[in-house]
């Protein structure tokens, strides 16, 4: 028997782990090994536990399993023929009846996994790679642990979509614990690098994370061999390792750096303020509606200056039509009286429209009939982001519409639109700002010339 020895990404979970958590990680980390000892520990140490862990499928389950039964196996003999002497143990399941605890391993494929179960401890793994349906997968699992129970969800990444993206971006509103491991973390990715000189690239990745030679040495083979892949393979940052799905329609590289460089702010739902107003500067607040159910699409509302584009506030959430109307409103009166654009396409936008008219404001966009989004006017709005996106200084100051940009892609019928189970509506409602915020200075071009 061998004593399990924390590497140094485990050590790093253990120092920062809480009830809820989701490891974003590069490949073999040791994480899933060191997540199953832990959750074998308290199944042999307590009364009545459950211990899940749920694999991307069957042969990834019953490799972990094996695992598990090789830390039992391990055990004194006395403890293995005693109170851990097992009732049932398979290739999925491990019970000791003397403590009436157990330990299970299922499979994402099967979409039963963890019904009519209590589970204390709820290990996910590779979630980014389970099949089918894995949001109805995972959300039947999350609802069968118990309110103490602890949750660990686990995934190398793949693509800038899906379940564990989802679930990854939305942490922070969730209470989850975000652990992010980069390839270099694990002390043995090196090579020798006798006449390796580096370029600039990696002489800044060494500055900045203390990478030695023969870590930008394997970093080379990395590229060499995964070449396109090795982002997300080997992740180095968490937001590059996702990479799009789909041909984005901005560019990517512009939008990673951007997220590097942003200012940290709270992302969840409501009203975020990036730049304050000034008495001397003109604003367009811009709103794309929803009609408020919490299971359909966000409404945003958008805030630039006339003079740079610069955001200077967000809004997201669900609130009904009234609702948003006030808040736009109040944005807008907020900013100088800046002038509202509200997209009027379908019913819950001309609701909106119209309950901004009630409150009397007098800076509605188009004398008060509203923005109307189309085969003109949305190219348009998607030509002037990606303009945005690539200018000096970016004005965008939302993680939260950086994101939703990078995972704005061209789907195989060529439309520009939000990769699916993705949202695309802060892009939409500042695709919409800056439109007007153009038009808006034609205007005044042309009020000057006449």
């Amino acid at each position: 028997m061998k004593e399990l020895r924390a590497n140094r990404a485990q050590q790093q979970y253990e120092a920062r782990a809480g009830q809820k958590n989701i490891v974003l990680k590069a490949r073999q980390m040791g994480i899933s090994t060191w997540i199953a000892a832990r959750f074998f520990l308290d199944v042999i140490t307590h009364k009545g536990l459950l211990a899940v862990q749920v694999a991307h499928d069957q042969q990834a389950a019953e490799e972990i399993f094996r695992i598990v039964h090789r830390f039992w196996a391990n055990l004194p003999e006395e403890w293995r023929t005693g109170a851990l002497r097992p009732s049932r143990s398979n290739i999925r399941q491990i019970v000791f009846p003397h403590l009436d605890s157990e330990y299970r391993v299922e499979s994402a494929a099967d979409l039963e996994a963890g019904r009519g179960l209590t589970i204390q401890r709820l290990h996910l793994s590779e979630v980014a790679r389970w099949p089918g349906r894995a949001d109805e997968t995972l959300a039947g699992l999350r609802a069968a642990v118990a309110p103490q129970g602890e949750i660990v969800i686990e995934s190398t990444p793949r693509g800038a979509a899906g379940t564990f993206y989802r679930e990854w971006q939305s942490a922070a509103d969730t209470g989850y614990v975000t652990h992010f491991f980069p390839w270099w973390i694990e002390e043995s990715y090196r090579r020798p690098a006798k006449y390796l000189s580096p370029n600039a690239e990696e002489q800044e990745l060494m500055r900045v994370h203390g990478l030695e030679r023969e870590q930008i040495a394997y970093r080379r083979e990395l590229v060499a061999n995964y070449r396109g892949l090795a982002p997300q393979e080997f992740a180095e940052d968490p937001e590059s390792c996702f990479l799009a799905s789909g041909l984005c329609v901005f560019d990517i590289e512009t939008i990673d750096e951007r997220l590097k460089n942003c200012e940290e702010h709270e992302e969840g739902d409501g009203t975020r303020h990036f730049l304050p107003a000034r008495r001397d500067k003109e604003y367009v607040v811009a709103v794309d509606t929803a009609g408020g159910s919490p299971r359909g699409d966000y409404a945003s509302i958008q805030v630039i200056d006339m003079d740079g584009a610069a955001q200077c506030a967000e809004y997201r959430g669900h609130e009904s039509p009234r609702r948003v109307a006030e808040l736009a409103v109040a944005l807008a009166r907020e900013y100088n009286n800046a002038v509202l654009a509200i997209e009027v396409n379908g019913t819950s936008g001309g609701e909106t429209n119209a309950y901004a008219r009630m409150q009397s404001y007098e800076h509605l966009y188009d004398d008060g009939r509203g923005f109307k989004t189309d085969v003109v006017t949305r190219p348009a709005m998607i030509s002037l982001l990606g303009e945005a996106i690539v200018s000096e200084p970016c004005p965008f100051q939302s993680k939260r519409l950086l994101r939703e940009l990078r995972t704005f892609i061209r789907n195989d019928a060529d439309r520009a639109e939000a990769a699916p189970g993705e949202h695309d509506d802060t892009v939409m409602a500042m695709g919409i700002a800056l439109y007007v915020r153009q038009r808006l200075a034609q205007d005044q071009r042309r009020k000057r010339v006449c």
